[in-house]
């Protein structure tokens, strides 16, 4: 997905605005991963690196990558902060992330990452078979709210509780997926969840203060 481009193209683009690309030509999200790292030659690859390959979809894969690499163990403290970078550059209106060169340069294990994708891409290939684009709605226009949501999730990826980060990261991948697939319906589903996630961590946070008097005096 490139945020800025909705379904609303011009004449001559594709359904996200993409100069020739149609519909019928779209290549699906499963295939981009299945091959993503058969240019990778090192045992290590840079974020740079996974935005320059993504080309004009970097902003959802990257957003689903970062995602998958949330549920895995110990990886939510590197996640949850690029992801709080992604959805600012959201709210910001960017037409693609760029990150800091510090972070730009920050690598992952190509095992690690190859691992993760082999897990993701036979799901991805499942579900592509019912995730099309359909409930037409305008993406850019929803692209800072999904970018709040996004943020919010990100934070709870940081939450000190085992396993606590598969929820939110499982959230994110649903929105991803829904912008990459162009599939409205999948996203409400995937906003809606987001909205109830958020609200059960709110009310969690709020039962704590109250059991550590810190609310009191607001019941």
């Amino acid at each position: 997905m490139l945020p800025g481009e909705g379904l609303g193209g011009s004449p001559g683009t594709g359904v996200l605005g993409y100069p020739g690309r149609a519909m019928a030509t779209r290549i699906p999200t499963s295939v981009l991963l299945d091959d993503l790292l058969r240019d990778a030659r090192t045992d290590r690859v840079t974020l740079g690196w996974l935005v320059h390959a993504l080309g004009d979809r970097s902003f959802g894969l990257v957003m689903l990558l970062l995602a998958l690499l949330g549920v895995m163990p110990g990886a939510s403290g590197v996640v949850g902060p690029l992801l709080g970078i992604l959805a600012v550059q959201m709210l910001l209106g960017r037409a693609g992330p760029v990150f800091p060169a510090t972070v730009a340069k920050r690598s992952f294990r190509t095992q690690g990452l190859a691992r993760t994708l082999g897990r993701a891409v036979p799901v991805l290939r499942r579900v592509e078979g019912f995730i099309h684009p359909r409930w037409p709605v305008p993406f850019a226009a929803l692209r800072r709210g999904v970018g709040v949501l996004v943020l919010l999730l990100g934070a709870l990826l940081l939450a000190p509780i085992p396993l606590s980060n598969i929820p939110p990261a499982l959230a994110i991948v649903l929105i991803a997926i829904a912008y990459l697939e162009e599939d409205g319906l999948l996203l409400c589903v995937a906003l809606a969840v987001a909205v109830l996630m958020l609200a059960v961590a709110a009310g969690a946070v709020w039962q704590a203060m109250g059991e550590l008097g810190w609310v009191r005096g607001f019941f």
